[in-house]
C-alpha cells in the first residue's frame, strides 16, 4: 500500500535529513501525524522561526539571531585570537568548556576532494579577509583530527602563511579520527591550553 501523498511528501522531507534514512522518515511522520496538534503547531513554528530569524554574522560566520553575533559583539572577547572550526557543533562544544575567550571563526565544512567540497566551497574568503583586515595576531585551527579535518589545517597554515599570522593546531591530545562535537569539555580545554604552532 502506498502512503497517502501529503504523508509521502512528509516523508521525503524527513529522509532529507542527515543520518535519517527511510524507515526512521517513516516513524517521524507517523508520529508527527499522531501527535498533538499544540505539538505540531510548536514543530511548524520553530521551524519558520529558524529560517527566517536566525543567520550568519557576517564577522564570524556563526549562526545568529542577530548580526554581529553575541560573541563578536563582545568587548571583552580577544580579537586577535581567532579559532577556526569545521561548523557551529564544534564551536558551540568548545564554548562549552570555558576556557577559550578569544573569536571564532566558522568553515561550515572541511575540504574533502572526493566529496567535492574544495576551497571555494567552505568559508575560507571570508578567514582571509579578516586576516587581511588586521588586529589577528593567531589563528587557531580546531578542525577535527579526521583526514579532512587534518588536510584543511594544512591548507590554512599554507593559506595564512603570507599575512605573518601565527597559526596553532589544537593539541592532539583528541584522538585521531574523532570528531570535536562528541569530546568532553575537559579534554576539549587542555586540548586548548595545549595547542602547538604549526
Amino acid at each position: 500500500m502506498e502512503y497517502a501523498g501529503p504523508i509521502r511528501r512528509l516523508i521525503d522531507s524527513f529522509a532529507r535529513l542527515p543520518g535519517i534514512g527511510e524507515k526512521t522518515a517513516s516513524r517521524l511522520a507517523l508520529y508527527v501525524l499522531n501527535a498533538d496538534k499544540g505539538y505540531v503547531d510548536e514543530f511548524v513554528a520553530s521551524l519558520l522561526e529558524v529560517r527566517d530569524g536566525v543567520g550568519l554574522c557576517s564577522e564570524c560566520m556563526t549562526f545568529s539571531e542577530r548580526d554581529p553575533c553575541a560573541i563578536c559583539g563582545d568587548a571583552r572577547r580577544d580579537g586577535s585570537t581567532l579559532c577556526v572550526v569545521g561548523d557551529y557543533k564544534d564551536m558551540v562544544a568548545i564554548e562549552s568548556g570555558g576556557a577559550y575567550r578569544g573569536r571564532y571563526h566558522i568553515l561550515h565544512g572541511t575540504l574533502s576532494p572526493l566529496k567535492g567540497i574544495g576551497p571555494g566551497e567552505i568559508r575560507l574568503a571570508e578567514l582571509v579577509r579578516r586576516v587581511e583586515r588586521g588586529g589577528v595576531a593567531e589563528v587557531i585551527v580546531a578542525t577535527g583530527f579526521d583526514s579532512e579535518g587534518e588536510a584543511t589545517a594544512v591548507y590554512i597554515t599554507d593559506l595564512l602563511k603570507p599575512y605573518g599570522v601565527k597559526t596553532t593546531r589544537i593539541a592532539s591530545g583528541v584522538p585521531m579520527g574523532s570528531f570535536i562535537e562528541y569530546m568532553d569539555s575537559s579534554t576539549l580545554s587542555r586540548a586548548m591550553e595545549g595547542r602547538r604552532e604549526l
